[in-house]
């Protein structure tokens, strides 16, 4: 299905705005959350009402046009969203992702015009991922000249956004291996997006396949990529801490049906001698823990999302190693509280939890598949090493 162009999107001039709108378009997103999930209906006019809020233009400078919101703001943001849809909170990520890019590495009139194409309502999807290479770092897509312009062959996976994007930002090496960040139109020739997503979780995102067969594309659409890795940027700490919110997210939507699960239900699981469930001291004690890991990662969140600000506003290896500990941290903290809540819901609501009604399974899927995106394990590393032996983490998309 052809992506349309969103018509006439709100333009949002402030923050406080930004959170405003978010939070009205949360309330109406999450009617339809479960049996979007259940029957994997694709959210195509959900995007378009998405589009329209202004919300995935926030991120642009204040120098073009755009709101230039703060970090913490776009994290609180992709956490509301997640909360009522984490689908929908996760396919605008690599939308800002990219322009993140071109921000640190973009020319002044690519800037002028991609950041104008999403004022003007354009959502940008991603081709970075691929399957079959040695690491997964590694990309066999090739950034081929062509003449003054050039030609991109291979195949991409884990697109998430692709499907439902007017440009398709995509990561190609070129004859000497190194990285560059085409935006490719969507209906440039040569180009496929293939519907083959399959994930138990995060159902909706079209984070399937798009084909590159010597796609056209025009050296102004190409910019830098690999060297925002080469230098500090806070390209990879900008990029985990939307992932972070996405996990928040999903946590605070598992709490808040835990809560009203529990406070519907008559009577205790065991004789514990109370007779509502919200009385039962063990449940007491269970919802207890949630709250408090998910206050834990709602800061930590937050505080991230403010170092950040400081390295985007004065970037250096020091600024930049402290942004990427401190989104590892939330990173690690958000990956905890969203299994750990909504596997606790499992246990509290019971059998009850999997009926289709209730699709209170969600949650857990959700979270175990999103949650998947890179190692966790790896960020307790660095932070480690970070603490102890003063040792900065290394610079990549996935810290």
């Amino acid at each position: 299905m052809n992506a349309p162009l969103n018509p006439a999107p709100a333009l949002i001039g402030s923050d406080a705005e930004a959170l405003q709108v978010a939070e009205a378009l949360a309330e109406v997103l999450r009617a339809g959350a479960a049996q979007r999930d259940r029957e994997r209906l694709l959210p195509h006019a959900e995007l378009e009402r998405f589009s329209r809020s202004g919300l995935w233009a926030i991120s642009v400078p204040r120098a073009f046009g755009g709101a230039g919101v703060s970090s913490v703001t776009l994290a609180r943001v992709i956490a509301r969203i997640s909360q009522a849809d984490s689908s929908l909170g996760q396919i605008p990520q690599n939308h800002f992702y990219a322009l993140e890019a071109l921000r640190i590495n973009g020319t002044a009139e690519q800037q002028r015009r991609l950041y104008g194409e999403v004022l003007q309502g354009q959502r940008f999807g991603n081709a970075l991922a691929e399957l079959g290479t040695r690491t997964a770092h590694d990309r066999a897509t090739r950034l081929l000249p062509d003449g003054d312009n050039y030609r991109i062959d291979g195949r991409k996976f884990y697109a998430t956004g692709a499907l439902y994007a007017q440009r398709i930002p995509t990561l190609a090496v070129d004859e000497q291996g190194v990285g560059y960040l085409a935006f490719v139109p969507r209906h440039a020739p040569g180009l496929e997006i293939i519907d083959d997503w399959s994930g138990f979780g995060q159902r909706t995102t079209g984070s399937g396949s798009v084909l590159l067969r010597q796609v056209p594309v025009a050296a102004e659409d190409v910019l830098p990529f690999q060297s925002a890795f080469e230098r500090p940027t806070t390209l990879g700490p900008f990029a985990q801490l939307l992932h972070a919110a996405i996990d928040v997210g999903i946590a605070r939507a598992a709490y808040e049906d835990t809560l009203s699960f529990v406070r519907s239900s008559s009577r205790p699981w065991i004789d514990s001698g109370v007779d509502k469930a919200s009385d039962d001291p063990l449940t007491l004690k269970a919802v207890g823990r949630l709250a408090i890991q998910l206050h834990a990662a709602e800061a930590l969140l937050e505080r991230a999302g403010e170092i950040l600000d400081q390295a985007q506003a004065a970037p250096d290896a020091a600024s930049v190693a402290a942004a990427s500990i401190a989104v590892a941290e939330a990173r690690a903290i958000s990956t905890e509280a969203s299994l750990n809540i909504a596997s606790k819901l499992f246990e509290l609501a019971g059998s009850r939890a999997t009926l289709a009604e209730h699709n209170l399974d969600r949650h857990w899927r959700n979270a175990r598949t999103h949650t998947l995106h890179d190692p966790v394990r790896w960020k307790y590393h660095a932070v480690g090493n970070y603490y102890l032996n003063d040792a900065l983490p290394p610079r990549r998309g996935t810290l």
